[in-house]
């Protein structure tokens, strides 16, 4: 699930101390920068898929009480949208992501992941008519250019270009999500919303991983990383997203995307020495930066 998927309205909540959310944001940056660490150190073992049916099932069953608390929202017109986004927007976009994280190392996808919210915003004006101010369609333009310098790029003499696309092309479909959300499950609570999602998306995948389940016995360290990407990244790394929703709301919650590529990179080099190249770098400072004039505003 994107970052621009949830409502923009903040809840009236209690007064907390001021280095709280700044201290939130950064423990949910380091902790989603760290899935794309986990499916690289557990993707080769599981596959993708295994891999991401894994991430869902626990994901989902940390986020349960938010769907029985937000059960009574869902009708039978949801059905449908509901299923939809859940292929679009957490079944296919993760498989891609470990699928990318097979072939190349953890800092690619984490900085493609960045791009969501620029394709959220294009989605919004190709499809529904949103402005877009020439501001933003600039930040756009150079968001674009550092998809193409980072596929571009090589990794230890080999090319990542099929990686980055997969990245990008997951993020698309974050894009594509995010806008069905705000007009499909509309007055949904967000939690419930992510809740249902998991739990649609691991049972429609379900059967495709476990055809293509492994049958060599999976190292202890790719089952440690499996459940920590489950648990940590997916549940508990959302349940921390949408608390802060709630308090800050969604524009300030969603500045988490500019750290996720930042942790995925160091963690991808202090966990498994990998080097941050120069079309890397190149990239990340394009993709940041058109994110970054993407979001501001008049």
């Amino acid at each position: 699930m994107s970052q621009a998927e949830a409502p923009t309205t903040v809840a009236s909540a209690p007064t907390v101390a001021p280095w709280l959310t700044p201290l939130e944001l950064t423990v949910l940056g380091a902790i989603w920068g760290a899935s794309f660490l986990f499916m690289r150190v557990s993707a080769r073992e599981f596959g993708a898929l295994p891999l991401v049916e894994i991430r869902l099932a626990l994901g989902a069953l940390i986020l349960l009480p938010m769907l029985w608390s937000g059960r009574a929202h869902f009708t039978r017109k949801h059905i449908g949208p509901l299923v939809l986004i859940s292929a679009i927007n957490s079944a296919i976009p993760f498989s891609l992501f470990a699928w990318a994280a097979q072939r190349a190392p953890a800092g690619i996808g984490a900085i493609t992941n960045a791009t969501a919210v620029m394709f959220t915003a294009l989605v919004a004006f190709a499809f529904y008519g949103e402005h877009i101010s020439k501001r933003r369609a600039i930040g756009l333009i150079g968001g674009f250019v550092g998809v193409v310098v980072l596929a571009s790029g090589k990794t230890d003499g080999g090319s990542v270009w099929s990686a980055a696309l997969a990245g990008t092309f997951a993020a698309f479909l974050y894009g594509i999500g995010g806008n069905l959300i705000r007009r499909k499950l509309a007055g949904i609570p967000s939690g419930a919303v992510a809740a249902g999602t998991l739990v649609c998306a691991s049972i429609l995948l379900a059967p495709f991983a476990i055809i293509s389940w492994p049958r060599e016995p999976i190292p202890m360290h790719s089952w440690v990383s499996a459940v920590l990407l489950g648990v940590l990244c997916t549940g508990v790394a959302y349940f921390i997203y949408f608390r802060l929703i709630y308090r800050v709301g969604a524009p300030r919650a969603a500045t988490v995307t500019y750290l996720v590529p930042l942790f995925g990179v160091v963690w991808a080099w202090i966990v498994l020495g990998e080097p941050l190249t120069l079309s890397m770098a190149i990239a990340g400072a394009l993709i940041l930066g058109g994110v970054a004039m993407s979001q501001q505003r008049k």
